[in-house]
């Protein structure tokens, strides 16, 4: 018997080796779940919809809030169609100019179930969606508290600048309305005249003027409806979150674990209407019929798939990963569904623009989009040196630094290629686009960049008031060794003509706080669109967007009178010659002022594994998650084939503890007997 005691706890040793060898980072549990695992490398600074604005935070926002309406995931070019709202509105012309949208939303929605409803009454867990709840959020982002960087978008609804004016003087007249919960402090301001609800379920959108684009801001996190108990409820305090940081909406999903250092779980809403209520085949909530002519033959119209209730995954587990080589080394080993490619395997995997065999042979995807995107080095315009305080000598200096940037170059070094060079704000597919056009400041010319210099007053790139190199400040968000090497590139780049520019990295929190106090000359940044349309580039530049006067997106702080007249003239208008006429005038002025250097238009290059179906591109930031399906035994076996584990080191490694171990079974024995 004390043999064989023995031999079973050498066994057990063995086995459990053997078990250690698995490299698999999720629970076995999990196996046969459809659980979809995506990678991130930075949390969003926050997920209030009221001020969230950025792709990362779409990748949670997008999935949690509902919106009035959403994105055709196949129809192309884009097209609203209704979500929380029965149908998409037409506009209503009313006097003087203004203009309404009737919205009527579904019966019978409900918000997750979240702790904060107790607030509304013993008990409860939820409560049902109102018009009410809209017009709440579109209060938050009139909140001047909260500095909503869309507040100029919906400033065309009716009344809503003015409710922003009135709440902030009523604060400075009382500094005890603050203490007072947010919806009394609204109540005091009054209403905004623009929002009528009319019962339960109905809205009207006034808009003091014409804006077709409104309807794109409905399809937005911004306006999805919010409910007061999770503002007054997540306030942080007795160990409560914030709000920032726990989402509340009518998605369908919600979040059920927030680690920003480490991993976030959205787990699928039970109810979401969609789920409640599949017999409706709300468009939002039931996979499309329909779509454009490739999607058929690319699979993404199987009879399997079309008609069926959404959504069909039921969680999405998002692990951070700020290394782009492990990140993309666990997509191979199948621990990721999908992965754009790291320009270290950019070689091994795509051959002449398609799938390399070895790809092929894992059944791996790839999809290509060039997406409704503009990157580009910006400068601070309210800078003395960079900006337009300067004057001409500023100008001449922002246009000689353009002139040495080689766009093609550069894409081709730190993006294997995968980009358009841009020569203005607006990329391929957005009205105003013209492919045959060049920017005379977006082509390489140091002799010219030399002579602007010295016209300047910074000949060869020395400060008359040193002596020494001009010297310069470009921050940047990526700490990354790759990172690292773009920034050496640009400066390298200003180095030619005898500029001293100097790097400051941080990460992404970091660099947006540098941004928000404006200490800051030269940064790198990124637009992806909103919505497809050349208002939602171009208002990137204007003064109303500015991001010293509300945090806009105006990072540039670019402010120019002649600029903002052509934008108002130009954004209201349908896609006519005189819509396109104002944007090449406003490209004109651009080109000469130079608040940007544009870069790139980027080339979307994304893999997805083969057991991954329901997957369209976008371009623009809309959720697509709960359209796709997971071939679970398939992702399965090939992580059983792709992760054989190598077991000698193991039972190597057994043998090891037996024989440390043995001595020490013996002496019990023997001390027992």
């Amino acid at each position: 018997m004390r043999g064989g005691r023995i031999s079973a706890a050498a066994g057990i040793l063995a086995a459990v080796a053997t078990a250690a060898c698995t490299n698999n980072p999720y629970p076995d549990r999990d196996a046969e779940l459809p659980i979809l695992y995506v990678a991130f490398r930075e949390a969003p600074k926050t997920l209030d919809p009221a001020k969230a604005y950025t792709t990362v935070a779409t990748q949670f926002n997008g999935n949690i809030y509902d919106r009035l309406l959403e994105y055709h995931f196949l129809k192309r070019p884009y097209t609203l169609i209704p979500a929380l709202a029965a149908e998409v509105p037409s506009a209503v012309p009313l006097p003087d100019g203004r203009v309404a949208y009737d919205f009527e939303l579904r019966p019978d929605l409900l918000f997750q179930d979240d702790p904060c409803f107790a607030l509304g009454g013993d008990g409860r867990a939820t409560r049902q969606v109102t018009a009410q709840d809209v017009v709440f959020q579109l209060q938050r982002v009139a909140d001047p508290a909260l500095a909503s960087p869309v507040i100029t978008a919906f400033g065309n609804i009716e009344g809503l600048l003015g409710f922003f004016e009135r709440l902030g003087a009523l604060r400075e007249e009382d500094p005890g309305l603050a203490e007072l919960p947010i919806r009394d402090q609204y109540a005091r301001a009054g209403p905004i005249e623009g929002l009528v609800v009319e019962g339960d379920t109905r809205l009207r959108v006034i808009l003091s003027a014409p804006y077709p684009q409104i309807l794109y801001w409905f399809a937005m996190p911004f306006s999805a409806p919010v409910p007061w108990e999770a503002i007054d409820y997540y306030d942080g305090q007795e160990g409560r979150p914030h709000f920032a940081d726990h989402p509340v909406g009518t998605g369908p999903y919600k979040m059920t674990y927030y680690d920003k250092q480490a991993r976030v779980v959205l787990e699928a809403n039970p109810n979401w209407y969609g789920v409640r209520h599949p017999e409706w085949k709300a468009p939002g909530a039931t996979y499309p019929s329909e779509g454009m002519p490739e999607d058929a033959e690319l699979g993404r119209l199987d009879p399997e798939l079309v008609g069926q209730p959404l959504p069909f995954i039921q969680r999405i587990d998002f692990r951070r990963e700020k290394e782009s080589i492990p990140r993309f080394n666990k997509f191979l080993q199948g621990y990721y569904d999908m992965s754009r490619i790291i320009k270290e395997s950019f070689d091994s995997v795509i051959h002449e623009d398609d799938l390399s065999p070895a790809m092929r042979a894992m059944g791996v995807r790839l999809e290509t989009l060039v997406e409704p995107s503009v990157f580009y080095i910006g400068f601070n315009m309210e800078d003395d040196v960079v900006g337009a305080g300067g004057g001409a000598r500023s100008r001449k200096l922002r246009q000689a630094m353009s002139l040495t940037i080689d766009s093609a170059e550069f894409v081709k070094l730190f993006y294997n290629g995968r980009g358009v060079p841009a020569q203005s704000p607006l990329p391929p597919g957005i009205f105003g686009y013209d492919p045959e056009y060049r920017n005379p400041y977006r082509q390489v010319d140091l002799e010219r960049a030399a002579a602007l210099l010295v016209e300047a007053g910074y000949p060869g790139g020395l400060d008359p008031a040193t002596g020494k190199p001009l010297s310069l400040t470009f921050d940047t968000m990526d700490t990354s060794a790759r990172g690292a090497l773009v920034d050496q590139y640009l400066v390298d780049r200003w180095r030619l003509i005898g500029i001293d520019v100097q790097v400051a990295a941080t990460n992404y929190n970091q660099f947006q706080e540098k941004v928000r106090k404006g200490a800051y000359q030269i940064f790198e940044w990124g637009w992806i669109a909103d919505y497809p349309d050349p208002e939602n580039f171009m208002f990137l530049l204007w003064s109303e967007m500015r991001r010293s006067r509300n945090e806009g997106p105006n990072s540039a702080n670019f402010s120019d009178p002649r600029f903002d007249a052509l934008f108002v003239k130009m954004k209201s208008r349908d896609n006519d010659a005189e819509r396109l006429r104002l944007i090449r005038e406003m490209r004109a002025l651009l080109e000469e002022e130079r608040p940007w250097i544009e870069t790139f238009h980027r080339e979307d290059y994304v893999l997805f594994h083969g057991w991954l179906r329901g997957v369209k591109p976008t371009g623009l930031s809309f959720p697509t998650v709960k359209y796709r399906k997971l071939d679970l035994a398939l992702r399965e076996s090939r992580r059983v084939e792709w992760n054989e584990p190598i077991t000698w080191p193991a039972y190597g490694l057994a043998a090891v503890a037996v024989a440390v171990v043995l001595p020490g079974v013996f002496t019990f024995f023997r001390e027992r007997q």
